[in-house]
């Protein structure tokens, strides 16, 4: 798919498409399946889904888990990393979960992989899903390679760190579904039963017309894992990816993007254009590489309403993981599941509550074995291009149009992957990254 069709696809999500893609997860939830109706991604005659996980960190494990939990015959048979010492503990983890079910975590010697070209190796190994839990920036390449394979899906959110590989993942979740491929993506809100419930009850009008949004990922930060003797440049930008565009897109995407969708799936569209701004307050040490510590976005959708976006990392600062919706009629606290209008009775959630990375799982799973596998690539690449429209407004310091954004040429990936290649940015003398300065910093 050329890159001009790409563009095309996301311009053309209209509210009834995206409405569509965002409510797959309320059909999903109430989807048992058919244990004996298995898509023919796998062999005829067996049940079981073979799994290949890419990325064995903390949320490779969790994904793994969560997959080897889900209803019917289902076995993790290879693993990929690139470093071994993730993919050996990761395999510990799990056969220490599950020692009453080995034969769930059945990834013998020959099938566990490490290094740059693991993924291709996993994929080729017979598996039947491959979960991506990779740092997002491989995302693109990896998520590309399975979907051409045949194989389902189930990636990590971001789904890519630039405009270049959310073209490519928009194109894979339409090959995806010319091949009637599952496509999962981790936006685990879409799976939650309280809002699921809120988002209908405020897409009904229970507030009116929605003309502001408040979305918030104020917290203290995450780990940093400091350069180690004997790294390669590349080796370390890898082991503290968090801290390097390229890999992680600024915690505004890698956090962020779960408040900014949550909005995007309310209104059943993405912003047309934002302006921010942001900087580096606290975290200014080499270890915290190019990233900043601070955005403030103000997001416009096509009918004039906003959303005001805010995400920090800082300590001892006012934290908050919520999103918020403001209308004609009244507002709603959409994280607390609650609904007030004016002059009227308010109503807060008290329904049916289950862990959402389960659900999420469930649901792809049951997905598949019905016959019926679904697909979230469209609405993941696009809460993606959201989150990085707004790093790109807060690095540029100015007003950046969404089809501007989704256009740009700037690719963020290295040249080559290996160990001794060089990494796509380069520290000074003195060990410190090049730091977006406003008003200067091209973004597109």
């Amino acid at each position: 798919m050329t890159k001009q069709t790409s563009v095309e696809i996301a311009q053309a999500a209209n509210r009834r498409e995206f409405l569509k893609a965002s409510t797959v997860a309320a059909i999903g939830a109430g989807v048992l399946g058919n244990l004996n109706s298995i898509a023919g991604a796998y062999a005829a005659g067996d049940d079981t889904i073979k799994i290949g996980l890419i990325g064995c960190g903390g949320r490779g494990t969790g994904a793994a888990s969560q997959a080897l939990h889900t209803k019917g015959n289902v076995k993790l048979i290879a693993m990929g990393d690139a470093f071994k010492d993730r993919l050996e503990g990761c395999l510990k983890g799990l056969k220490n979960e599950f020692s009453e079910q080995p034969e769930r975590v059945a990834v013998t010697p020959d099938k566990q992989f490490t290094g740059f070209d693991a993924y291709q190796k996993v994929i080729a190994s017979g598996v039947d899903l491959i979960v991506l839990a990779t740092p997002p920036g491989f995302r693109p390449i990896h998520v590309e390679a399975a979907v051409k394979a045949g194989k389902h899906v189930f990636m990590e959110k971001p789904v890519a760190v630039d405009a270049p590989g959310v073209r490519r993942v928009l194109a894979a979740a339409e090959e995806a579904k010319k091949k009637n491929l599952a496509l999962g993506v981790g936006l685990q809100r879409h799976h939650q039963y309280e809002y699921i419930e809120t988002i209908k009850r405020l897409q009904d009008g229970a507030i009116g017309d929605i003309h502001t949004a408040r979305v918030y990922w104020n917290g203290d930060g995450v780990w940093v894992r400091p350069r180690q003797a004997g790294q390669t440049e590349m080796e370390y930008q890898m082991r503290n990816w968090y801290y390097f565009n390229w890999l992680c897109g600024d915690h505004i995407c890698e956090q962020h993007i779960h408040n900014l969708d949550v909005i995007n799936w309310l209104k059943g569209a993405a912003p047309v254009r934002a302006n921010g701004m942001g900087g580096r307050e606290v975290r200014k040490g080499k270890d915290y590489g190019e990233i900043y510590d601070h955005h403030g976005v103000e997001f416009e959708y096509a009918d004039g309403s906003r959303m005001f976006s805010q995400c920090r990392h800082i300590p001892r600062c006012w934290s908050s993981v919520s999103e918020h919706a403001q209308g004609s009629k009244g507002h709603a606290d959409i994280s607390g599941s609650s609904i007030h209008v004016k002059g009227g009775e308010s109503w807060k959630y008290s329904g049916k509550r289950a862990n959402p990375y389960q659900v999420e799982h469930d649901d792809l799973f049951a997905s598949i074995r019905d016959g019926k596998p679904i697909n979230e690539g469209e609405y993941g690449a696009l809460s993606t291009m959201t989150s990085v429209l707004g790093r790109m407004a807060t690095y540029s310091g100015k007003v950046i149009e969404w089809k501007d954004a989704l256009a740009s040429n700037i690719d963020l990936s290295p040249k080559s992957y290996a160990f001794d290649a060089e990494a796509p940015v380069q520290p000074d003398k003195d060990g410190n990254y090049a730091i977006a300065v406003p008003g200067m910093t091209k973004v597109v």
